[in-house]
C-alpha cells in the first residue's frame, strides 16, 4: 500500500473544514469561505446575531516557532483587517455588525486552540 503525505495546501484546507463544522456547531452561519482581495484573505467569516467573526485558521504539525497562532504576525493581522474592510465596502448589510477577529490553532492530532477576540482593527 502506498501512502502519500498530504500537501501543506491540502492540510490548511482539512483544517479550515474541521474548524467549519466547530463553527457551525456552535450556530454561527458562514457568510464567506477563502474571501480573497489583493493583499490579503479571510480564511472563514461567519455572522452569528449582530456580530461579524473574522476566523484565521493556522495549522502546524510542529510548535518549534511558536505554534500556529504565533504565525499570526502583526504583518498578517493588517492583511486580514485590510481584508475585512474591503469586505464590508462590498457588502453594506454587513457594515452595521460588530466585528470579532479569532485565531484558531490547529494541531497535528486535530486539536483546537480557539483564540476568541485574538487582536482587534487599529
Amino acid at each position: 500500500m502506498v501512502f502519500q503525505r498530504l500537501t501543506t495546501r491540502a492540510l490548511g484546507a482539512n483544517a479550515e473544514r474541521r474548524v467549519d463544522r466547530a463553527a457551525r456547531r456552535r450556530g454561527w452561519h458562514c457568510i464567506e469561505r477563502n474571501y480573497s482581495v489583493r493583499g490579503g484573505e479571510l480564511d472563514l467569516v461567519y455572522r452569528c446575531g449582530d456580530e461579524l467573526i473574522v476566523v484565521e485558521v493556522r495549522y502546524r504539525s510542529r510548535d518549534d516557532y511558536g505554534g500556529a497562532v504565533a504565525s499570526v504576525t502583526p504583518s498578517k493581522q493588517r492583511r486580514i483587517v485590510q481584508a475585512t474592510r474591503h469586505l464590508l465596502a462590498s457588502r453594506p448589510e454587513l457594515a452595521e455588525l460588530a466585528v470579532r477577529f479569532d485565531v484558531v490553532g490547529v494541531d497535528d492530532s486535530n486539536q483546537f486552540n480557539w483564540i476568541e477576540n485574538a487582536f482587534y482593527a487599529e
